[in-house]
C-alpha cells in the first residue's frame, strides 16, 4: 500500500511526465504522485515494462497513461509531449529518471557502450527538458527534477555514467538560469546506492561489491526507492518553491568516511519504506 509524508492532495490535477516510469525509482515517484493526486503520464523504451506497470497501478487508471519513447530520439520525444499535452494541455513537472548503465572498467570498454550510456544518461535528458520546456513551461512554468548519481568523487567501473551524470548536474544549473525567468524551476536528486530494481540489472559479483560498499556510510546500509521519492516529491513541492540550480545529496553521509571513527552496524537510521511506519 502506498502512503506518504506529504499531504494527500499536495499534487491535485497537476501534470506529471516520469521517463522511466516503468519500474524501480521511477516507478515508486510515480506511484505516490498518483497517491497525492496528480495525473502522471510514464515514458520509457520497455513497451512490456510500461503494460506491467499500467496495470500494477489500476486503481489510478484515470490518473495514469504511458507512452513508449526512446529518450535518445528526438522525434519520438516531441511525439510524446505532444500526445501529453494534447490530453491535458500543459506539463507541470518533468522527472528525468529515465537512464542506464552497465559496469566496465573504462579501459575495456567499447566506444559503442560508451555513446549509448552518454546519449541516453545526459542527451536524453537534455532532448526531454528541452521540449517540455519549449512546448509548455515557457509559457506556464513548472519544476523539473533529473536523478543523477554519487558521482563526486569518481565512479569506478562506471565511467560513462559518472561523466554523463556530472554533465547533468552542470546541464541542471545552467537551465536554472536560463529558464528561471519563464517560472522554471530546475533541481537534482542524487542517490547513493539504493536497493531497486536495478540490482537485478547486474552481475551478482557487482552486486556483492554494491552491498558491501553500503556499509560505508553512516547508516550502514541501502537506501530505499521511497526515500528517493520523498526527496524528488518535496522538490517538486511548493516547500522547496525558493530553491532551484541545486542537488540533494542521498548517500547516508558516504562522503564522511574517517579511519578515525570506523563505520559499525547500529540499526538506529531504519529505511523509510513508504508504509507509513520506519
Amino acid at each position: 500500500m502506498i502512503q506518504s509524508i506529504y499531504k494527500q492532495d499536495l499534487f491535485k490535477d497537476k501534470v506529471v511526465l516520469v521517463t522511466g516510469g516503468g519500474s524501480g525509482i521511477g516507478l515508486r515517484i510515480t506511484k505516490e504522485l498518483l497517491f497525492l493526486g496528480a495525473h502522471v503520464v510514464i515514458a520509457g523504451r520497455n513497451e512490456e515494462k510500461l503494460a506491467h506497470a499500467i496495470d500494477e497501478l489500476h486503481d489510478y487508471q484515470h490518473q495514469v497513461s504511458a507512452v513508449p519513447c526512446n529518450i535518445r530520439e528526438e522525434e519520438q520525444v516531441e511525439q510524446c509531449v505532444d500526445a501529453i499535452l494534447s490530453q491535458h494541455s500543459r506539463i507541470d513537472f518533468l522527472v528525468n529518471n529515465a537512464g542506464g548503465q552497465f559496469p566496465q572498467p573504462a579501459n575495456e570498454m567499447k566506444i559503442k557502450g560508451w555513446r549509448a550510456v552518454i546519449d541516453t544518461n545526459l542527451n536524453g535528458t537534455f532532448i526531454v527538458s528541452q521540449k517540455v520546456y519549449n512546448k509548455s513551461m515557457k509559457q506556464n512554468g513548472g519544476a523539473i527534477v533529473n536523478i543523477l548519481a554519487n558521482m563526486w568523487n569518481g565512479f569506478p567501473e562506471m565511467a560513462h555514467t559518472g561523466a554523463a551524470r556530472a554533465g547533468v548536474e552542470n546541464l541542471s544549473k545552467t537551465l536554472a538560469t536560463e529558464w528561471g525567468p519563464e517560472g522554471v524551476r530546475i533541481n537534482s536528486v542524487a542517490p547513493g546506492i539504493i536497493r531497486s530494481s536495478g540490482f537485478d540489472t547486474y552481475d551478482e559479483n557487482f552486486t556483492a561489491y554494491l552491498r558491501q560498499a553500503a556499509k560505508d556510510n553512516k547508516t550502514y546500509r541501502l537506501g530505499t526507492e521511497a526515500e528517493v521519492a520523498a526527496a524528488v516529491l518535496f522538490l517538486l513541492s511548493p516547500a522547496a518553491h525558493f530553491i532551484t540550480g541545486e542537488t540533494i545529496k542521498m548517500d547516508g553521509g558516504e562522503p564522511l568516511n574517517n579511519p578515525k571513527f570506523p563505520h559499525k552496524e547500529h540499526g538506529k537510521m531504519p529505511p523509510w519504506d513508504g508504509s507509513g511506519k520506519f
